[in-house]
C-alpha cells in the first residue's frame, strides 16, 4: 500500500468522524436519538438482554443514527442549493426525514417486542 493511500484512508476516517461529531453537536434529533440509545443501553444491561438482542438493538442503533446523519447531509444540501422554498426542495427534505421517523418506529416497535417481557417478569 502506497504511503499516500494509507494517509487517504486516515484522513477519510478523520473526516467521517468529524461528520458524526457535527450531527450529534449540532442536530437535535440526533441528540434525542443518542440520548435514547443510552436509556436503551442501561435498561439492557438491567434487564440482561441476551446476545442476540445485544446484535439487534445494535444494527437498530446503526440504523437510525446512520439514516438521521444521511437526513442531516440532505437538508444541508438542499439549504446550500436553494434559500428558495421549492417544492422539489421539500419534497427531497420531508423524504428523508421520513425514512428517519419510519426507522424509529421500526426500532421502537422492536424495542418494545425485546423489552416488554423482560420488565413484566421483573416485576414479578
Amino acid at each position: 500500500m502506497k504511503k499516500d493511500s494509507k494517509k487517504s484512508i486516515v484522513k477519510s476516517f478523520k473526516y467521517a468522524i468529524e461528520g458524526i461529531c457535527t450531527g450529534i453537536k449540532e442536530e437535535r434529533n440526533m441528540k434525542i436519538h443518542i440520548t435514547i440509545m443510552t436509556l436503551v443501553i442501561i435498561f439492557g444491561i438491567m434487564l440482561k438482554i441476551s446476545k442476540i438482542e445485544w446484535i439487534i438493538c445494535i444494527i437498530l442503533f446503526g440504523f437510525v443514527i446512520s439514516l438521521e446523519l444521511v437526513n442531516t447531509a440532505i437538508e444541508s444540501t438542499v439549504d446550500l442549493i436553494t434559500i428558495e422554498k421549492h417544492p422539489q426542495a421539500k419534497i427531497a427534505k420531508d423524504v428523508a426525514a421520513g425514512s428517519v421517523l419510519i426507522a424509529a418506529i421500526t426500532s421502537i416497535i422492536i424495542g418494545l417486542i425485546i423489552f416488554i417481557p423482560k420488565i413484566l417478569i421483573s416485576s414479578f
